[in-house]
């Protein structure tokens, strides 16, 4: 009896019982029914087991005190603690209630396997759909696989195409590279036939001169070997010899028409190769025509000034060994007539440069020179000396910004205000005969645009220039001077 009473206080069953029944109450809440159930039930165990224990006990303690030992106690204490607990009392309600409660539970137990079925059944129900999920899940998954596929396809078809598209690219490429090539040489062989053209016109004009001279020859010789009294009185009367028309004078009217003809190519052609290049360093449309216009005048100023001192030089030449018929005056122009190559023309490109560097109108970026327009300059130059040889000779027509529009020599552009009267500026000069306008001019007239903007436009750091109050007056009150009186420094 003493080792159990020992192994059940070792055990601490009670301390144990005391744990399980501190926890319960914890997580009373926390349990759901069916656990609650377990723990009670639990709990019920352990202390049937100490019981059994307990009752080993006072068995074998009864067992110790004989057939008389613990009599007493058991009677007075024990027997009645067990009639007690273990007697059954009335129950407190009528038969009929305990019937309806079975009644009750017998339902609750019918609903309950109701539930139970319709559970299972919604779980079947939801297996088949999970079933057909997973079959439509594979065949999504089937077409994803083989979509990936044709996108794979599709972009190897892709990448084949790309490389096929750039080498087609580096051929178009290579074939614009030859084409501009055979361009530039076409060009270039249209350039050598204009100067083949030029030497023909240049021939033929020699050839005609030499016919009308083989004539004049030709009827000298005839009235030398056959000589006439009449002749004879008028050459004995008169003391000059007979004149008979030069080159330059035979050639006038063709030469008119061609150098009109290319001031006219000049417009179009070197003008807007001339822009076209402006424009790739300076964005403004209107400062860039404005160059040009100047560029022009001042072409046409600088080779009027090399014409009278290149004819000068040539007048001093041949009046020592000059006794032909004509005048050394028409001796000296047709002399320039035939040796046009003569001009030293890179001499007015440079001073054309000079002057519109010192010009205050315009203005050029510092890193770029005027001499990107050198080919235009260069071009009418040679058009302008050429024109000095005419009888009359041509010439440009002096325009001044903010003047009224002269619809008899200058054309409109094509952005201007066709209903404004004054002109904002020139991009074109016309030639005139004297009075005679042969060529007209473009002009861009504009309403609401001062005089004074050209004026005061702003200029680049590397050229910027300022009038003074005494040139500013002196060029407004010159408005009205006339071509022939046009000098560099009015421009």
């Amino acid at each position: 009896m003493a080792e159990i009473l020992r192994r059940l206080t070792n055990a601490s069953s009670f301390s144990v019982l005391q744990d399980k029944l501190e926890n319960w109450h914890k997580d009373y809440h926390v349990f759901s029914c069916d656990q609650n159930v377990n723990r009670c039930c639990e709990l019920i165990e352990h202390t049937a087991k100490i019981q059994g224990q307990l009752f080993n006990i006072l068995n074998f303690t009864v067992a110790e005190g004989g057939h008389c030992g613990g009599v007493d106690t058991l009677k007075s204490r024990f027997l009645p603690w067990l009639g007690s607990s273990f007697s059954i009392s009335r129950p407190s309600i009528a038969d009929d209630t305990s019937l309806q409660l079975i009644q009750d539970a017998a339902e609750m137990d019918r609903r309950m396997k109701e539930l139970a079925l319709a559970h299972e059944s919604e779980i079947r129900k939801l297996e088949v759909q999970l079933k057909s999920t997973s079959i439509q899940l594979e065949s999504v998954t089937a077409e994803l696989v083989e979509a990936q596929k044709k996108l794979d396809h599709t972009k190897c078809r892709s990448a084949t195409t790309l490389l096929a598209t750039e080498d087609e690219i580096l051929q178009l490429k290579a074939d614009l590279r030859s084409t501009n090539e055979e361009l530039e040489l076409y060009k270039r062989k249209k350039d050598s036939v204009h100067d083949y053209e030029r030497q023909i016109r240049l021939l033929k004009d020699e050839l005609a001169y030499l016919n009308s001279e083989k004539i004049i020859l030709q009827e000298r010789l005839v009235r030398s070997r056959s000589p006439s009294p009449l002749n004879v009185l008028s050459r004995s009367s008169s003391p000059l010899r007979s004149t008979s028309p030069t080159r330059a004078q035979l050639t006038n009217s063709s030469r008119h028409a061609r150098l009109v003809s290319r001031f006219s190519d000049l417009y179009t052609m070197e003008r807007l190769d001339a822009q076209t290049l402006l424009r790739r360093y300076i964005p403004d449309l209107e400062m860039v025509q404005r160059i040009i216009f100047i560029a022009v005048m001042e072409s046409f100023q600088k080779a009027k000034l090399a014409y009278r001192k290149f004819k000068q030089q040539v007048r001093k030449t041949l009046s020592t060994s000059h006794f032909g018929p004509e005048s050394l005056e028409d001796a000296a122009v047709d002399y320039i007539v035939r040796n046009l190559d003569l001009y030293d023309v890179l001499c007015s490109v440079n001073d054309v440069i000079l002057a519109m560097n010192k010009n205050p109108q315009i203005s050029f970026p510092p890193e770029v020179d005027f001499r990107l327009i050198s080919p235009l300059i260069r071009e009418t130059c040679r058009v302008a000396f050429a024109m000095q040889t005419l009888d009359p000779p041509l010439d440009l027509a002096y325009g001044n910004n903010g003047e009224l529009f002269n619809n008899a020599k200058y054309r409109r552009s094509f952005d201007s205000d066709f209903s404004a009267p004054l002109v904002v500026y020139y991009v074109w000069p016309a030639l005139v005969e004297g009075s005679t306008v042969v060529v007209k001019g473009e002009a861009v007239t504009k309403r609401g645009v001062l005089w004074s903007r050209s004026r005061s436009r702003s200029t680049s750091p590397a050229r910027s220039r300022s009038l003074s109050p005494a040139r500013s007056v002196s060029f407004s009150n010159r408005r009205s001077l006339s071509p022939g009186r046009l000098t560099t420094r009015h421009l």
